[in-house]
């Protein structure tokens, strides 16, 4: 059912959408400093650094990892807005090296949305988890007049699998398994700039579950991982190279973007992500005749986007390969 035959369009409901709708992440590092980090033996991420999501050890051989995330609608179809927003959230476990088990949904909704639509949220959601092998198992609805949907997700990893967003060496090479632009696109959209094919284009990435990635990536033995969201391609490689305590080169003209979104980038488009993304990593992000719009997209905060892959070189080539093989996009797009 396309967004049309709804008497409402969730995106006017909201003042921004997706992860552009994250708090600064400026701000969110000077809060964090006020907090003590939890220490505890079997806690094996937390806050002492942060990472993509928590990890708690149960034994020798399981591992709990814990994330939530919600956000305003980025589109006005409710079975995307659904879908999205629990891939999303799902992508964090994979992005610690998981898989997920359990979820819980969390929702605000305006009282008088039509019931039909929040069943299209949640029954979309639900599709998703089960399509990353878990299952959603109840959660929690408040009223509030901008809509807001996520997901609380349960996951297990083996305590020595985990994938820390501080593990990149030197001599790496860095891949990405998503194409860039989706906030780029949407902004686009709502400002009537492009069409709907750059739309779909984007919903589809939105909507991909980074599972097949991950899986294939558990064979090849990444020293760092993280998923690009919110704080855009620049911010999250700055979380790990400072994290790994190393530099990252990106190789900006490998840069991959989904079609219309450098169109986007040219006619000046920004999300209200894309100012805050600068706050937090321009002064530690050198750029080298870096075109305009390739800088744009490297700030542009993402939604549901690909993983940020730091691998040893040598098996590089095979990994592109067996993507290549499944049929899976992957870029390298750097080294360490």
């Amino acid at each position: 059912m396309s967004s049309e035959t709804w008497t409402v369009k969730l995106t006017e409901l909201a003042s921004c959408g997706g992860c552009a709708a994250k708090y600064s992440a400026a701000r969110l590092e000077e809060l964090l400093k006020g907090f003590v980090p939890v220490e505890a033996e079997n806690l094996l991420v937390g806050l002492a650094p942060s990472d993509d999501a928590a990890v708690y050890r149960l034994d020798d051989d399981r591992a709990l990892i814990f994330t939530l995330d919600f956000f305003p609608p980025i589109v006005d179809d409710p079975r995307d807005y659904g879908a999205i927003a629990a891939t999303n959230a799902l992508n964090d476990v994979f992005a610690m090296g998981g898989s997920p088990l359990l979820a819980l949904s969390i929702a605000a909704f305006p009282e008088d949305l039509p019931i039909e639509m929040l069943g299209a949220i949640f029954a979309a959601a639900d599709e998703q988890v089960r399509a990353a092998g878990a299952l959603l198992a109840g959660g929690h609805t408040i009223r509030d007049e901008e809509p807001k949907y996520g997901l609380a997700v349960v996951g297990t990893v083996h305590p020595d699998g985990v994938w820390p967003k501080g593990g990149a060496k030197a001599g790496d090479a860095l891949f990405l398994t998503k194409p860039l632009g989706t906030g780029l696109i949407m902004t686009g959209y709502k400002q009537r700039l492009t069409g709907t094919q750059p739309l779909e284009r984007a919903t589809r990435w939105m909507r991909t579950l980074n599972k097949p990635a991950a899986d294939l990536l558990r064979n090849s033995g990444p020293n760092a991982v993280t998923d690009v969201t919110g704080f855009g391609l620049f911010g999250h490689a700055y979380e790990m190279a400072s994290r790994s305590e190393v530099a990252l080169v990106l190789e900006s003209e490998r840069f991959p973007a989904i079609d219309g979104a450098l169109d986007m980038a040219r006619k000046g488009v920004r999300t209200s992500g894309d100012p805050r993304n600068r706050d937090f990593a321009a002064v530690h992000v050198t750029l080298d005749r870096v075109p305009d719009a390739l800088v744009s997209l490297g700030y542009d905060p993402q939604t549901a986007g690909g993983l940020l892959v730091s691998l040893p070189r040598e098996r590089g080539a095979a990994l592109e390969a067996e993507f290549e093989r499944a049929g899976l996009f992957l870029r390298r797009i750097g080294f360490v």
